[in-house]
């Protein structure tokens, strides 16, 4: 993010109000992504959990928010970004327990340590470097175009800060699943969970749609188990506003398990 972008931040709220966040005005700025993604980490109380790639906080700050006795870490390569979401972490009385780490993850920070966390979520670039137009504004092309790192050492970083039997989730597009199963078998991470997330109800209305907007994918390490492809969730009526299911997640910061059956 440049200087220019950085001095222009606006003020906006998630989770119907209960998190604050400041964020850029122009360029690359929280959707639901983020939120939908913290609502599905299995975290409790007294546990450790990392956002790689945590922009301006929004993860960290919604799963904090839902989570009252978590420790989040979030590590951020980019530094008005980073300073953002320590900004944030303090704007919600969160201070004590976020931590934002300046760092670009092939070269993780020194406290940073491997196998150290119960949980570790991301949200990556969903586009790959070469296959689509970046966007205009420079935070906005870092946020949604991969850079050096591909997807695969995004879940490769993941793997190495998860302790054995912890969780790793990310939210990405249905297009790059194959690649995404494919990287969580090699390094060992089992008992997949696939959860989709449909923009309208694709059997249904006008407005139906076959396939998913975004998926979250959801492993544990050094674990078997079957692949399992969750029902999933649809986000909105047929007259655009959010289904009573996906209002409570992103208003009413409820938790999301992926493997219940989600009311409409």
């Amino acid at each position: 993010m440049n200087e220019s972008d950085s001095a222009r931040v606006t003020s906006d709220t998630l989770l119907g109000g209960r998190v604050a966040l400041q964020q850029p005005a122009a360029g690359y700025r929280v959707a639901i992504d983020p939120v939908l993604l913290a609502a599905a980490v299995p975290a409790s109380d007294g546990e450790r959990a990392l956002d790689v790639g945590c922009g301006s906080g929004a993860g960290a700050l919604c799963l904090a928010s839902r989570v009252s006795g978590l420790h989040v870490t979030g590590i951020e390569v980019d530094r008005a970004f980073a300073q953002l979401a320590k900004d944030n972490a303090a704007l919600n009385n969160l201070e004590e327990r976020i931590d934002v780490l300046l760092g670009d993850f092939e070269r993780p920070p020194p406290k940073l340590s491997p196998k150290s966390f119960d949980h570790v979520f991301a949200n990556p670039p969903f586009f790959e470097k070469g296959a689509h137009q970046p966007p205009a504004a420079g935070n906005r092309a870092q946020a949604t175009v991969e850079g050096a790192a591909g997807l695969d050492l995004w879940l490769e970083f993941c793997a190495r800060m998860v302790r054995p039997g912890g969780s790793i989730t990310v939210i990405h597009r249905p297009e790059r699943l194959s690649q995404i199963l494919g990287t969580l078998s090699q390094v060992r991470a089992g008992a997949v969970i696939v959860y989709p997330l449909w923009s309208h109800n694709p059997f249904s209305g006008a407005r139906s749609k076959k396939t998913a907007s975004r998926i979250i994918v959801q492993a544990t390490t050094e674990h078997g188990g079957p692949l399992q492809l969750a029902s999933g969730m649809v986000l909105h009526d047929d007259d655009g506003s959010y289904t009573h299911a996906a209002d409570r997640v992103l208003r009413g910061g409820a938790a999301l398990k992926l493997l219940e059956e989600q009311e409409c």
